[in-house]
């Protein structure tokens, strides 16, 4: 969008908040560049400047805005409604892979060369791998120097900067204040609110406004795992599996932000949690053009008009929602959580919650591998899709990460024992993040078809969802509220 001059200009002036994230816009007369709905007096369109992204502007040489912070504004729709190889890069260094392992490590993983993703880069968002690795870990020792009062050399290192000379040049570049002085200039917490540890952090995720958190949390809270996941106090609270330990995460929606408080075993998993957790809850989405498109379908306008913004409730751990996708197969959701929850006894690892209710981080597929088949509580064939899955997980012949080429992934799922297309399209729809994915088959569909006066079978239904696209994924979200069913309510 930053190349429609016109458009950008528009949204500026106006202040546009549903634009923060889409674009960045530097000022060349004062050397910062801004959101756009920054709350300061537009400048003149001649001076205007429009990127694609937070680093390009950082490589630019322009500094952040101290009003409107535009390192936390919402992340770009594009990386999670797209499986090119920028999409897919662009996920993985939000995974924190590019500061792990290094551009050699990026390039491995997606099957191009250093050269190759550099150019594509370059040439879609102004900045290479390695500048959009330095800005997300900018925005992380922003969050580290503002919310804790962890010595400045202990949030160096947990941010992922290699020195501590390094961590206050980018400091000093990108937000033209020492980090020493960016603390002090950190607004004070608001009374209730919870002081912040070391390994403990009190945060906000922006969205983009509307955001309806009734079926998003309520299917999240109506399928928790026992011992995993738990509905407490208003919040959705679960374990989190990261690269160098593990953490644990409670998200309570509010009217303009989600409220996330994370424990983390080790600070350098911050980033990466973060981006776990807003794609969870899939707070990078663009509800407006969503809606929009679903509205001018006029069985689906109602729906839409009367609770806009719906969210795919998504997952944090690609794997484990593949395995509960089995375990889900033809039962329902009380029964699966019964064998989730026998798994994550029998095999998961424990871990401690100082609020007590959580116990376990779920199973991983090398765990699961060495799990006898007789001893798991479900017919013959479905063990053989379940052992089958965890192996090829264990092996890395299945890859659902955020790497994850979507249509070859659908083949390789489709081609395992006992996975039919309701089984490929909900990993396809919660797993691996595809907006369009569908399912004709699922019961509360073919309901809702029904109730609504929509085409009942699977293929004729299809082919009317076809003026969905590529939102359908979405729409199952407005079809499955028509139902009375728990997954569609904030629990009380």
């Amino acid at each position: 969008m930053h190349t429609d001059t016109e458009r950008c200009v528009r949204a500026v002036q106006s202040k546009d908040a549903r634009f923060d994230g889409w674009f960045f816009t530097a000022v060349v007369t004062t050397g910062i560049y801004c959101r756009p709905s920054c709350p300061v007096v537009p400048p003149k369109p001649a001076n205007m400047r429009f990127f694609p992204s937070a680093a390009a502007c950082q490589q630019a040489g322009f500094r952040a805005c101290k009003r409107c912070r535009p390192d936390t504004s919402p992340g770009s729709p594009e990386w999670n409604q797209r499986a090119d190889l920028v999409a897919r890069a662009m996920r993985l260094i939000a995974d924190g892979v590019v500061d792990r392992e290094g551009v050699p490590g990026l390039a491995a993983r997606l099957g191009y060369s250093t050269r190759q993703i550099e150019r594509q880069l370059l040439a879609e968002l102004g900045a290479g791998p390695l500048a959009l690795a330095r800005a997300q870990r900018a925005q992380a020792a922003r969050l580290l120097i503002e919310t804790t009062p962890l010595p400045m050399a202990d949030i160096a290192f947990a941010a992922g900067f290699a020195s501590i000379r390094t961590f206050n040049d980018t400091v000093r570049e990108v937000f033209a204040l020492a980090p020493t002085d960016l603390r002090a200039r950190a607004p004070r917490s608001t009374p209730g609110t919870p002081p912040n540890t070391a390994g403990a952090l009190t945060l906000r995720l922006p969205f983009r406004a509307p955001l309806n958190p009734d079926s998003l949390f309520g299917h999240l809270a109506a399928t928790a795992v026992p011992g995993v996941e738990e509905w407490r106090d208003g919040a959705y609270r679960r374990t989190l599996r990261l690269p160098y330990g593990h953490g644990l995460v409670s998200l309570s929606p509010q009217p303009d932000h989600i409220a996330c408080r994370l424990t983390l075993g080790d600070l350098r998993d911050l980033t990466v949690a973060i981006s776990r957790c807003r794609r969870m809850l899939d707070l990078d989405a663009d509800p407006v053009a969503i809606d929009d498109q679903l509205r001018t379908d006029p069985v689906l306008a109602p729906l839409v008009d009367k609770a806009p913004g719906r969210r795919v409730p998504r997952t944090v751990d690609e794997a484990e929602f593949a395995v509960r996708a089995v375990l889900g197969q033809q039962v329902s959701t009380a029964a699966a959580r019964t064998h989730a929850a026998r798994l994550v006894t029998a095999h998961g690892e424990r871990i401690d919650d100082p609020e007590g209710g959580l116990t376990h981080l779920f199973p991983a597929p090398e765990a699961l591998a060495s799990v006898n088949p007789e001893s798991l509580a479900m017919p013959r064939t479905r063990r053989t899709t379940f052992t089958t899955l965890v192996r090829q997980l264990a092996d890395g012949e299945v890859r659902l990460g955020p790497d994850s080429d979507w249509p070859e992934t659908r083949t390789r799922l489709l081609a395992l024992p006992g996975f039919g297309p309701w089984t490929v399209d909900v990993i396809a729809m919660r797993a691996l993040g595809d907006p369009d994915a569908f399912l004709p088959t699922d019961l509360g569909i073919r309901r809702a078809a029904q109730e609504l006066g929509l085409p009942s079978t699977p293929a004729a239904l299809t082919a009317r969802a076809a003026a969905w696209r590529p939102w359908r994924a979405y729409a199952v979200q407005y079809l499955w509220a028509t139902d009375s069913h728990p997954i569609n309510f904030l629990p009380v």
